[in-house]
């Protein structure tokens, strides 16, 4: 089995649409741990809705690019993810693989790590707190200072739904 980290968040019916993403993922991998879940300003569309982002720490036994393509993506699809052709328009879910073991990779299909947790809070900060001692497999640069010197940039942690989904990964 190995670890990695996958990065949910959805503006898009956030609290409904990122419980049934975990459900549906809880089905197909173990989840190890949930880090707390933030409302978050949209990047570059400050006209849209606020997003639900969290990270979750999973065991998988498949491989980065099947996890991705065969599970991450399947989940999208069900809950009704359109692609287009702007990368940052509303999405009822997203499901990005940012870390998996000590992996570093760039393909078409996937970038590991995802060079985004060195500028975004939302995956830098869940990732600290999910993973206080984890060090950066490409740059060797730890989580620790990463999460520090990226501001949280109007993060506003939501702790009942979290406790609530957390609840629901333990049931």
């Amino acid at each position: 089995m190995a670890q990695a980290f996958v990065s949910v968040g959805s503006n898009v019916k956030p609290e409904e649409n990122v419980s049934k993403a975990i459900g549906l993922l809880k089905k197909q991998v173990r989840i190890l741990g949930i880090s707390t879940v933030y409302l978050t300003r949209p990047v570059e569309r400050p006209e849209q809705p606020p997003y639900y982002n969290c990270v979750l720490a999973i065991d998988t036994a498949l491989p980065p690019l099947e996890l991705k393509s065969t599970v991450l993506r399947r989940i999208e699809d069900e809950l009704g993810r359109t692609r287009g052709e702007d990368r940052f328009s509303p999405r009822t879910i997203d499901l990005d693989l940012v870390l998996y073991e000590d992996i570093v990779m760039k393909t078409k299909e996937l970038i590991l790590p995802d060079p985004e947790i060195r500028s975004r809070p939302f995956l830098a900060g869940p990732l600290f707190e999910l993973a206080p001692n984890l060090i950066m497999p490409d740059s060797k640069e730890p989580i620790a200072k990463i999460a520090a010197r990226i501001r949280d940039g109007g993060m506003k942690p939501l702790i009942d739904y979290t406790n609530r989904l957390i609840r629901e990964i333990t049931s």
